[in-house]
């Protein structure tokens, strides 16, 4: 599912948090955003999913002018605090999410079995999430967003507390996503996480500095490391 911004900005308090943002994300892409904390990550994703409106520009999901309650259908997310309801067990939590997407009985709980084993948590399912480490609860949130088969997936610090042999496993089913014909944008601070997406998109103080396959990227510094990309790219303004 294609993402498309052009000149999207937008306002906190008259304050510009993103400065004339256009990114044409494709199908059977992992799209991965880097940069610092309030570098404009977190509000560029609330511009896609439409949880708020941008100032001046646009944003399409597909054929869908954003903000609009059409995209819900279409989009999965994962928040990088965790949205859940500790009251409730790990599946109730799922069960819960699945029925507002209006998944069916059946459809439901077969999803909800898929996710579980995906994250590893089918064994802690019936347990309260409150009872969770912070690790299982990146993960039962990881689950939901992937619960409905979203054409786009977003994901925001989405393997943080995770350890690396499961992370490892995610990985490998986002590139099976990818194959068929998901679109996948994962923010992160992990430099050779971000290394393992398709193509990256630099953002710093509210504006993209550079976006390009991530190979490509990589070829542009000595040490083949977007890091240091990063920090270069900081310093010239490039």
């Amino acid at each position: 599912m294609q993402v498309s911004l052009v000149h999207a900005s937008k306002r906190f308090n008259k304050q510009k948090v993103l400065k004339d943002v256009s990114l044409e994300i494709g199908n059977n892409e992992i799209f991965g955003l880097i940069g610092p904390s309030g570098a404009g990550k977190t509000t560029l994703i609330r511009l896609i999913i439409g949880a708020i409106a941008a100032d001046e520009g646009s944003v399409r999901v597909g054929n869908i002018a954003i903000p609009s309650l059409e995209a819900l259908k279409v989009i999965g997310y994962m928040p990088q605090n965790d949205a859940l309801y500790g009251d409730l067990s790990g599946a109730e939590n799922l069960l819960f999410f699945g029925r507002m997407y209006g998944l069916g009985k059946a459809e439901l709980r077969e999803r909800v079995d898929t996710v579980l084993k995906l994250v590893e948590l089918e064994d802690d399912c019936r347990r309260k999430v409150s009872e969770y480490s912070g690790g299982m609860k990146k993960r039962l949130s990881l689950a939901a967003a992937m619960l409905t088969e979203p054409g786009l997936l977003i994901l925001d610090e989405p393997t943080v507390g995770i350890d690396p042999i499961l992370r490892r496993k995610i990985w490998e089913q986002f590139r099976a996503l990818r194959t068929q014909g998901k679109t996948i944008i994962i923010t992160t601070h992990v430099m050779d996480e971000a290394g393992m997406c398709d193509r990256v998109a630099l953002l710093y103080n509210g504006g993209i500095i550079a976006c390009d396959r991530t190979d490509s990227l990589l070829e542009r510094t000595k040490s083949r490391s977007l890091e240091d990309l990063f920090f270069e790219s900081e310093v010239t303004g490039a």
